[in-house]
């Protein structure tokens, strides 16, 4: 289902047919290093992953992460969505995207269309960013969004306390 647009991207909800290309993203060592190992190594994994994770969280929480796809062409190029984390309380806007597709302004094209769509049509009225400290890409992302360092703050149980951005 297609959520929303911007300048260069659309974004959809995913579907259980993106499981080669999330399988290939979440395997990234870039996303490994900054987000983190979610153990997806097969197809039928990348499946579990998107039905457990995104695709519920669009009827449970009315929001969540969304294929990123270029307008001109349908090419997946990431994810990019907002979560609700459960330790926190907070929402937060996600990112990640294929290293071929870094640097070309798609993150903070994506991030900004969801924002205000979160205000918009979810309501939302604080909207962070959480970021490892060693993600100096992430980091400007947030702040070109113009978010700023608000603390250190742990996203899960035991967790190393990450950035957390407003």
């Amino acid at each position: 289902m297609h959520v929303l647009d911007s300048a260069r991207l659309r974004l959809r909800h995913f579907t259980v047919q993106d499981a080669a290309w999330v399988l290939r993203l979440l395997n990234e060592p870039d996303f490994i290093n900054n987000i983190g190992d979610r153990n997806v190594r097969t197809v039928e994994d990348a499946q579990t992953f998107l039905q457990h994770g995104p695709m519920s969280a669009y009827p449970r929480d009315g929001f969540g992460m969304f294929a990123v796809e270029l307008a001109s062409s349908g090419c997946c190029v990431g994810m990019c969505g907002l979560l609700k984390r459960e330790f926190t309380g907070e929402v937060d806007v996600g990112y990640a995207y294929f290293p071929e597709y870094s640097g070309m302004g798609y993150a903070t094209e994506a991030a900004a269309a969801v924002i205000a769509w979160g205000r918009s049509a979810c309501g939302l009225d604080r909207i962070v960013g959480f970021v490892s400290p060693h993600n100096t890409a992430s980091i400007k992302v947030l702040q070109k969004l113009g978010m700023r360092y608000e603390k250190h703050a742990p996203i899960a149980d035991g967790a190393e306390p990450i950035l957390l951005y407003s």
